[in-house]
């Protein structure tokens, strides 16, 4: 005998979960032992764990006191910064005025301390020389000593006045001596703050090589748009940029003249460099005269490097120039104690949910807890992946959000339960009721979900960022609900409907049809009642039954139930004595 379709289906969706459980599982094995990024719990964020403190001071070119404006612009980009590492629960506030206090979970990589470090204005120089970052030179007799310290009386005025950032005028006898004696591992040199009328002498961030540039061409607030891609046609990674109109403009005029010096083999004037916080991130070549202000660099980048020089780029325009006051270790701000007590109420809260099923749904409560079970499993691997990949981080109120699921996932079970017990009381066997109720049930189920998703985006758009966990956990745990309602509560259902005790409709199932009246063959006829004189607990059974079936007819049900038994000369079945 062929398997019913019903059982196909059932078994396909249980294996289908089974599959999505294991590459999940698989997914995060990979994170934890090949790439040593992902843990096998998932990451706290700043109130329960602690993390970094970074506070930043400001500092404006004439020295006057920031504005309020120019400080809330300066923490939401430097927030942007941190997201874009992938930080997640950050927690970036202003005080004194002046000042930018930038909280992370955890210990700060060193990749996520460069982003917030970097916090000066970005500016686009053209180069008009550069060199390795040695400090010293070589004589006639052959041994190596420092370049001296420029003397005062070189000539620091160009003799012609330049045309162009590009122009060799600006290379004055002073400027020269003062480049070739430059340290960059000097602290006490402040690229940062040089005047953007002027050149710069910079080095890149691993100090292995310093560069002479010319005056600020462009800055930071002309990019609209950084990102990181891979060229299709070579395979590499590449970073593509896109500047407003005012910089598409300025950066035609700039790639005519630079492809002009590649053209004539003029190395390394036809190079552009971009300063963030007086370092040259970069500093590309220029392969062509782009007007249409969509520059892209290419060069030796990986995915990481691609994506970190996109960020510095895209958010490297601050109105301000920050230094570190302070880098310290913080403590967290509720501590293990409260998540304790949160662990403890979403337990209590289970406990509740499988309590109340089983009193009211019997052995049916069994497949309520295992559904629970199969979405905690789920919930949390999910976690721990995106702890990995996207950096997020278990708040408290992100665990208020777990909590608050458990009760909307039994909504959904009473839902659907009660729907077949529905269909149970309409005279239909227990196989036909499980499928008629599930394609009545899911409709009310795929509504309220939905519901439930658009209010967790919301709030996550609109909320502030301590509420963002709430609605991240809520949002997520509702699509992992409705990914367990289809692919194991009902396909469970269809394979219990068939086994004896739960198709017998055994009195501890919960899908027994006496007890829960069933005395309909149809609409408004009912079952024959028991024989006159029947004793003992058949007879209240039917009794009960009938009485259910009683308060559950309709006002037209009713009518009809007394015309047909007008007809027939006898009383209304429904209200029949045992007599």
């Amino acid at each position: 005998m062929a398997t019913p379709t019903p059982v196909r289906r059932a078994w396909r969706a249980l294996t289908g979960l089974l599959v999505i459980t294991a590459l999940l599982f698989g997914v995060n094995a990979l994170g934890v032992y090949v790439f040593g990024k992902s843990s096998w719990t998932p990451e706290l964020a700043l109130d329960l764990q602690g993390g970094t403190q970074i506070i930043l001071e400001a500092k404006t070119p004439d020295g006057a006191a920031p504005t309020t404006d120019q400080m809330n612009q300066a923490a939401a980009i430097i927030r942007q910064r941190v997201d874009a590492s992938g930080v997640g629960e950050a927690d970036i506030t202003t005080q004194a005025g002046n000042q930018i206090v930038v909280q992370i979970p955890g210990q700060a990589d060193e990749e996520t301390r460069k982003r917030i470090e970097s916090s000066a204005q970005m500016q686009l120089r053209a180069v008009l020389a550069t060199t390795a970052a040695s400090t010293s030179f070589v004589g006639q007799d052959g041994n190596s000593t420092p370049y001296p310290t420029p003397d005062p009386s070189l000539a620091a005025t160009p003799t012609a006045s330049p045309t162009n950032g590009s122009d060799l005028s600006w290379i004055t006898p002073a400027l020269q001596a003062k480049f070739l004696a430059y340290d960059c591992t000097n602290k006490d040199n402040d690229p940062a703050n040089s005047p953007a009328d002027q050149p710069l002498i910079a080095c890149d961030p691993t100090g292995t090589a310093k560069y002479l540039l010319g005056p600020v061409e462009l800055d930071g607030s002309s990019i609209s748009d950084a990102t990181s891609g891979m060229n299709t046609q070579n395979g590499q990674w590449v970073v593509n940029i896109v500047f407003d109109d005012q910089g598409t403009k300025i950066f035609g005029e700039v790639s005519q003249r630079l492809y002009a010096f590649t053209q004539a083999g003029k190395t390394p004037q036809n190079q552009f460099a971009f300063v963030l916080d007086g370092a040259v991130i970069s500093a590309p070549s220029m392969n062509g005269v782009i007007l249409d202000g969509k520059p892209q660099i290419s060069g030796s980048f990986n995915q990481e490097s691609a994506k970190t020089l996109a960020d510095q780029l895209k958010y490297g325009a601050l109105p301000l120039s920050f230094g570190i006051v302070s880098d310290n270790a913080i403590s967290a701000t509720l501590g293990s104690q409260q998540l304790q007590i949160g662990l403890i109420a979403g337990l209590i809260g289970l406990a509740l949910v499988a309590l109340y099923s089983l009193i009211v749904y019997r052995a049916l409560g069994f497949v309520i807890i295992a559904s629970l079970g199969v979405m905690g499993v789920l919930t949390y691997i999910t976690l721990c992946i995106l702890a990995w990949r996207m950096g997020f981080r278990l708040s408290l109120a992100g665990v208020a959000g777990l909590i608050v699921t458990i009760g909307f996932t039994a909504d959904s079970f009473i839902v659907y339960f009660e729907r077949i017990r529905d269909e149970l009381r309409d005279g239909k066997s227990i196989t036909g009721a499980v499928e008629d109720g599930w394609g009545r049930a899911k409709r009310t189920i795929y509504i309220s979900k939905s519901i439930n998703i658009l209010a967790a985006v919301v709030l996550y758009i609109l909320a502030d960022a301590t509420v963002k966990g709430f609605a991240f956990t809520l949002g997520l745990t509702t699509l992992i609900d409705i990914l367990i309602f289809i692919l194991f509560t009902h396909p469970v259902l269809q394979l219990l409907a068939r086994t004896r005790f739960f198709g017998g409709g055994h009195p501890l199932s919960g899908l027994d049809p006496d007890a829960l009246g069933a005395v309909y063959r149809g609409r408004a006829q009912f079952r024959t009642p028991v024989l006159d004189g029947a004793k003992g607990s058949a007879a209240r059974r039917t009794g009960r039954s009938r009485g259910e079936a009683e308060r559950r007819q309709t006002i037209a049900e009713r009518k009809q139930a007394e015309l047909a038994a007008k007809n027939t000369g006898r009383p209304n079945s429904a209200m029949e004595g045992d007599d």
